[in-house]
């Protein structure tokens, strides 16, 4: 955990997503006023699709020009085009398929049905590539600095698809990685490594559930990145961890004021 990480807990996990929600507009309105476009990196899974399924309910979407929305996702898992376990899939279902986005401006990661196959290596490097040509000369890395980066957190402090101990965690130089034999299914996935997640200007971490409390409150003590993958994800500017009553359990109650 760095210095700049802040920890807001909501009653549950649906307010937790209403707020995030809420959170997002109101970055990604500035990003757009202040630069004329606004990049967002989403994630996967119940917590990232339940924000995004907030977003699309929300009377602030409209606050949103989607047209000028740039989307990039951290992981996606890879299988075929349309393939109701991937992110994506599951992504335009929440929010994306009812909203005016540029599709030059929706960066999908490739399904293994695609232009390279069942090579996930391939699929991995090319999106590294499209992560480069987006990049700038004042950006921290050669991907774009991503005004929030999204993710969640697994049980075993998982981010993106970097698992506690695997080969991806441990990427110091590569900005993509292709994922193989990953603990949970499926086993083969396209992840962007810690590298490309830290040069974002706000990562912000979403956990609600119980089975969330022991990875949230290991992540945020002194653990390691590599035995932790969660506790390596932060941002240049800004860190939010964005949790529910249950997933704070286990936290000390003075690393967040009362009624965040």
């Amino acid at each position: 955990m760095t210095a700049a990480a802040q920890v807001f807990v909501h009653r549950d996990k649906d307010e937790m997503a209403r707020a995030a929600a809420a959170r997002l507009v109101a970055r990604i309105v500035d990003a757009q006023s202040a630069r004329g476009s606004a990049s967002v990196v989403l994630t996967g899974g119940r917590n990232g699709n339940g924000l995004l399924s907030a977003l699309a309910s929300s009377t602030g979407r409209d606050s949103i020009d989607f047209s000028r929305l740039e989307l990039w996702w951290g992981d996606e898992r890879f299988l075929p085009e349309g393939d109701p376990e991937r992110n994506v899939t599951q992504a335009r279902e929440a929010l994306l398929d009812s909203v005016p986005l540029d599709p030059a401006r929706v960066h999908v990661m490739a399904p293994s049905d695609g232009a390279y196959g069942n090579d996930v290596e391939a699929a991995a490097e090319a999106y590294e590539a499209e992560l480069a040509s987006a990049s700038r000369p004042e950006d921290h890395a050669s991907v774009p600095s991503f005004d929030v980066l999204l993710l969640g957190v697994g049980p075993d402090t998982h981010v993106a698809s970097l698992f506690p101990e695997h080969p991806g965690v441990r990427e110091t130089e590569r900005m993509v990685v292709g994922v193989h034999g990953a603990p949970k299914p499926p086993p083969v996935r396209i992840s962007l490594t810690l590298p490309a997640i830290r040069a974002a200007r706000e990562v912000w971490l979403l956990a609600a559930g119980e089975d969330k409390a022991h990875a949230v409150a290991l992540a945020l003590s002194d653990a390691g990145e590599v035995q932790a993958p969660a506790a390596g994800a932060y941002g240049r500017s800004r860190t939010l961890w964005l949790l529910d009553d249950a997933a704070a359990a286990k936290l000390p109650k003075d690393l967040y004021p009362p009624l965040s």
